[in-house]
């Protein structure tokens, strides 16, 4: 059985590598082949009535493992400069306001038409506000430059900062200006701890001279994720900023302190540990989606019944990204399309306390407006593949006329 089992998981990474490779011509992001493989894989196993172990309770451990490499990746990837001052700003914008504006409205309607409390309302909304930078920063890789770091900036953003405005409404038994300032002071807290804990493990990917080096790099950043997490801070902000802190160390050359680092050594760790770090991420992810492909349930995936609510939230969620892309002048193709919910919605969702959950926004919303946004995304990026072909056949007759 032992064996049956590796052989499967093997089969099932080689056709992750497969997707992964397929959708730089399909444009159809490799999340969607995983979660459908996973699906397929339980109706399977019910056919033959053979035994699967409940996998609902991996499902947090690899979310969070999966959570801190993709943003680990994705800000590693990241530029700190003059140059990326104006993206950082439109990015922080772009995932601020409209999370904000669609978490306090639909906690006033259920305040409203529903008399629950707004602290309750606010808890079971912000998970579905969120932008999932696991599937996001993955299906972003085709695009351009900026539009790449845009996507990257704007989905770890919106990470973090839902996962802060989830904490703060979680935080006691109402909302007061005092948890305002708790929060704050949390925050500021976790940037302090972010900003030694990073030129730490910076050193010592520069010192350790052991074979053994990024596998401990690694487990340390998870660690003081997780007993960040344990004193709610806002812990993603380490990983983030971790991961701006090695993938700008050229930046660091013009600190006084570090002039005396050796750099070069540095810069070639780096680029290992970059290495590793996107091989580790690619196995935790592609567990984590084909897990959730196989405890979704048919008839949540088809209930009517949830509809209504998936389909006002995702409405809400591309009519303020277009007016806010517009705001900022960014071009809406296909960035407009770009706004999966996923991973992280997940992980807050089952983080709700079952008696604070609203019964209407249950495991079908869920999924269905993950599975929607996701497919949303899917059509942007083949509108994007088709319309840069008929600008480059564009571009080739106007080159043949014109030899």
């Amino acid at each position: 059985m032992a064996e049956i089992f590796i052989v499967g998981i093997c089969i099932i990474l080689l056709l992750s590598y497969v997707f992964d490779i397929t959708s730089k011509f399909t444009k159809v992001p490799s999340v969607i082949f995983l979660l459908a493989l996973g699906w397929f894989l339980n109706q399977v196993g019910g056919l033959f009535n053979i035994i699967i172990p409940n996998l609902n309770v991996i499902l947090p451990i690899l979310g969070t493992v999966g959570l801190i490499l993709i943003v680990l990746e994705g800000s590693l990837e990241l530029e700190l400069n003059r140059s990326t001052v104006n993206v950082v700003k439109k990015s922080a914008l772009i995932a601020l306001v409209p999370l904000v504006i669609i978490a306090v409205s639909f906690a006033i309607f259920l305040k409203v038409e529903w008399g629950i409390p707004y602290k309750q309302a606010l808890i079971n909304i912000i998970p579905f506000c969120i932008i999932s930078s696991s599937i996001a920063i993955p299906s972003a890789i085709n695009l351009s430059h900026e539009k790449r770091q845009f996507v990257t900036y704007e989905s770890s953003l919106s990470d973090i900062i839902g996962v802060i405005f989830f904490n703060f409404a979680s935080f006691g038994t109402v909302i007061s200006v005092g948890g305002a300032l708790y929060f704050s002071a949390q925050f500021l807290l976790m940037l302090l701890i972010s900003v030694v804990a990073s030129l730490v493990l910076a050193f010592l990917l520069a010192k350790i001279d052991h074979h053994i080096k990024y596998g401990p790099i690694i487990i340390l950043n998870i660690l003081i994720y997780q007993i960040s997490k344990i004193y709610h801070l806002p812990a993603l902000i380490f990983i983030l900023f971790f991961g701006l802190v090695l993938g700008n160390v050229d930046e660091l050359k013009n600190v006084k302190i570090m002039r005396n680092f050796r750099f070069t050594k540095l810069t070639r760790e780096v680029r290992h540990f970059k290495d590793v770090v996107i091989e580790a991420t690619f196995i935790v992810r592609t567990l984590f989606f084909l897990v959730f492909g196989f405890v979704l349930k048919t008839e949540d995936i088809i209930d009517q019944s949830s509809l209504v609510w998936s389909v006002s939230i995702v409405v809400a969620i591309y009519v303020l990204r277009v007016i806010f892309l517009k705001l900022g002048k960014m071009d809406l193709q296909p960035l407009f399309y770009i706004a999966p919910r996923g991973l992280i919605t997940v992980l807050l969702f089952l983080s709700i306390a079952p008696k604070d959950r609203f019964p209407y926004l249950n495991e079908s919303v869920v999924i269905q407006v993950i599975l929607l946004t996701t497919f949303i995304m899917m059509l942007g990026l083949l509108f994007e593949k088709k319309a840069k072909q008929r600008q480059t056949a564009v571009v080739e007759d106007e080159s043949n006329e014109a030899s």
